[in-house]
Parts: structure tokens; sequence; C-alpha cells
């Protein structure tokens, strides 16, 4: 059984998907982006402010989902330029206790709204 999760407090989708799906025990979090709740439109300053609002929308749609980052087993983060990497990882990593989840991390031509950076996650509930 599938069952779609949303909430106001990350960015509604912008396409046909659901910004999650509960799948059993584990919810898949569709990819996100750095873009404000409220208004729809990409944060401003640096890689590591927009990392860090791709954290904040993840962290709602999990708890929208019953479950939180403590729970991520696994992510893929996709840069517009490897280049970030370093300042990424440092932002990223504030927001994990070990174990920290199991990640892939690639770079991409290009990313929805020409945002540097998207991350989706899978959690366990």
């Amino acid at each position: 059984m599938r069952e779609a999760v949303s909430t106001t407090r990350a960015p509604q989708a912008i396409g046909p998907y659901s910004q999650a799906i509960r799948a059993g025990d584990l919810v898949f979090v569709s990819g996100q982006i750095p873009l404000d709740p409220a208004t729809g439109a990409p944060v401003a300053g640096d890689i590591a402010a927009q990392t860090r609002r791709v954290m904040q929308n993840l962290q709602a749609v999990l708890e929208a989902a019953g479950t939180s980052l403590g729970a991520v087993v696994k992510t893929t983060i996709f840069l517009a330029d490897l280049g970030d990497f370093a300042v990424v990882n440092e932002v990223y990593g504030g927001y994990f206790t070990p174990p920290a989840p199991a990640r892939a991390t690639v770079q991409v031509a290009r990313l929805p709204k020409d945002v540097r950076i998207e991350i989706d996650a899978i959690a366990r509930l």
C-alpha cells in the first residue's frame, strides 16, 4: 500500500509527484530543492544557505510522514558543481548523528529552477 505525504512546511510539488510516499515501514522523500515553502521561490544565498533550506524541507516532509532525520537510511545529493562538496558536506553532516545514512553524491548538468543542490531521502517509520 502507498500513501502520499504532504505538508505546507515544505515546498509544494512542482510536477506530477508527491512530496513523499509512505510504503510499509519506509518513507521515500522526493528530491527537495532550496525553495522557501512560503513563496515557492529559491532562497537567496550561497551553497551553505541552500543546503540548510533543503535539509529543513526534508525534515518537514519527514515529520509530516511521522518520522525524522534520525530515521533516514539513504540519501542522494545532486550538485550542480562538485566544487561545492566540502561546504555541502559540512552543513549536511550537522543534521545527522552517527551512524550517518548511506549516501551517494553526483554532479548533474542542471537542477530545477537552476538551484545548486537537490537531496532525496529514504527513512524508516
